[in-house]
């Protein structure tokens, strides 16, 4: 049933722009590095009761991630996230009866999945495009009710209900939405890569509490890379995760790895602090690998598998007790799945995991929503793959400081995400819209191509 106090709304135009981000280090995950990416913007229109309201929303479009067939380009790949960009904007635009935003959102998803699997663009990259246009036209709704984020999502203003989700209590719904509380503060999960040195470990040990370490696939590799970071780390009292990234091929291998944290003297101390194991086999040989005892050894989410509204259930099934949050993914699947955790009870969870969320809105609207969901630690990548606000104008970097001091500060010549004591502050974040004080207008404008991104 849609909540009867949630408003109509109708999309009058959508907008896309994109801008290059050079990273300052290389970025891999799994089997792919990464130097660089276009970052793309979306400005939407709404009208609700006769009123217009503008919106704007911001994602890297990381090629290799969204979509890994070993036969296609990076290029091939962030082409189809601009493709599916722009099959959800005309799916969107065809609605033209007064909905609210989920309902919209609803009544859309599989006319783009079907869409996109037409050009043979995966459910994941297709989720990429309507999720974007998702967040800009909340922040329009936001921005037209003059209410945050966290108000307008504790009232249900987007009409979140369990149409796709129909294993979900609707009352289990409401009740996640109405009992958020965001932290004042999210601690910085720091991201050990492949390519860090040991020297770039003891130096981010000295800031940071919360770590995310990479895998590679291979138990005897990751097992003398593990052993090396945690002498690393040294004594501290830090907690840990470790990203497979889909590189682990087989159960056994999966067990070799559980078996080395969980009996390797040299990895007690690290063992002790490791809180999950994210996405061990690839995203289709998930379903094929049902964890068996290994569930009750240390537990395990999805990420990448995470491409459909029923996936989190169906990696419950297979042993799995959480999935991750990122707003490129779907930030309605997000809370969805956050309510699902709190009915299903403790023993389940939803993580904060980061495809280099860029400084300025992208990483805004995904941190406050990870505060939405009561996370206290973020992995949060693009501080430091990524120089500050890189090539924004500064003009546009400068705003973003000025309505956000508590979020950025001034570094040289840069304007960088404030990480202060490992933590960053989410207090700016509760600015009327989606969790940015800048006016929309403003955002992603200057200095950049706007065109047809499927062109």
């Amino acid at each position: 049933m849609v909540p009867t106090m949630a408003p109509r709304l109708t999309v009058k135009s959508i907008e896309f722009s994109e801008r290059p981000v050079a990273f300052r280090a290389p970025f891999r995950f799994g089997a792919v590095t990464v130097n660089g990416a276009a970052q793309l913007f979306v400005h939407a229109e709404i009208e609700m009761e006769g009123k217009r309201s503008t919106g704007a929303s911001a994602e890297l479009m990381v090629p290799k991630w969204f979509n890994k067939d070993p036969d296609l380009s990076a290029d091939d790949t962030a082409r189809q996230l601009r493709r599916s960009a722009d099959s959800a904007r005309d799916i969107y635009l065809q609605k033209r009866d007064p909905d609210t935003a989920f309902g919209l959102s609803a009544a859309c998803y599989a006319a783009q999945i079907a869409v996109c699997s037409k050009d043979k663009i995966p459910p994941l990259a297709a989720a990429f495009g309507a999720a974007e246009i998702d967040k800009a036209i909340l922040d329009a709704l936001l921005r037209a009710q003059g209410t945050n984020f966290f108000r307008g999502m504790n009232d249900n203003t987007a009409g979140l209900d369990a149409r796709l989700t129909p294993d979900l209590d609707e009352a289990a719904i409401t009740a996640f939405l109405r009992d958020r509380a965001p932290p004042a503060d999210i601690a910085v999960r720091y991201t050990i890569g492949m390519l860090d040195s040991v020297d770039d470990i003891r130096s981010a040990a000295q800031q940071y509490r919360y770590f995310k370490l990479k895998l590679c696939g291979d138990p005897v590799k990751d097992r003398v890379r593990l052993i090396a970071i945690a002498q690393a780390l040294g004594p501290a009292d830090y907690r840990a995760t470790a990203d497979a990234n889909e590189q682990y091929q087989s159960l056994a291998d999966l067990a070799a790895l559980v078996d080395a944290l969980q009996k390797d003297e040299a990895l007690s101390h690290l063992s002790c602090r490791l809180l999950y194991i994210e996405q061990p086999f690839a995203r289709e040989n998930t379903w094929n690998f049902p964890l068996g005892a290994l569930a009750a050894r240390i537990p395990f989410i999805i990420d990448e598998a995470d491409d459909s509204y029923d996936a989190f259930p169906r990696a419950r099934a297979l042993g799995y007790r959480g999935c991750s949050s990122k707003s490129c993914k779907g930030l309605y699947k997000s809370l969805l799945n956050g309510a699902r955790a709190a009915q299903w009870g403790r023993e389940f969870f939803i993580t904060a995991e980061d495809l280099t969320c860029q400084a300025g809105l992208a990483v805004q609207q995904d941190t406050a929503l990870v505060a939405f969901h009561g996370l206290g630690h973020a992995e949060r990548n693009g501080h430091h793959y990524v120089d500050g606000f890189a090539d924004t104008p500064a003009a546009e970097a400068q705003a973003f400081l000025a309505a956000h001091p508590d979020l950025y500060e001034q570094a040289g010549t840069k304007v960088r995400l404030a990480v202060r004591e490992g933590t960053i502050s989410t207090f700016s974040l509760a600015a009327p819209g989606f969790a940015c004080g800048v006016q929309r207008e403003a955002i992603g404008r200057a200095n950049q191509t706007i065109k047809e991104l499927a062109s």
